[in-house]
């Protein structure tokens, strides 16, 4: 049983390691913990598509806040 879950744990982090490397050289941006994540949630069912499509928008939110902070001198309003 032990060995059983020990090679389990042996081959999901293979699976993440794998993963990991894609995405490096995808340029995709997102960490390790990011993409655990991302993987969890397309085990759960999630669209990968429709995943990508928020993560992407995320980022465009993001970006124009920080612009909208680097107009306002560096603070945030």
């Amino acid at each position: 049983m032990a060995e059983q879950a020990a090679e389990r744990i042996n081959s999901a982090r293979e699976t993440l390691d794998t993963l990991m490397e894609m995405s490096r050289l995808l340029n995709t941006g997102l960490d390790a913990e990011s993409l655990a994540v991302c993987v969890r949630l397309c085990e759960q069912g999630v669209n990968p598509e429709a995943l990508a499509s928020v993560i992407r928008e995320l980022r465009r939110e993001a970006e124009a806040l920080r612009a909208a902070e680097n107009t306002v001198g560096g603070r945030p309003g």
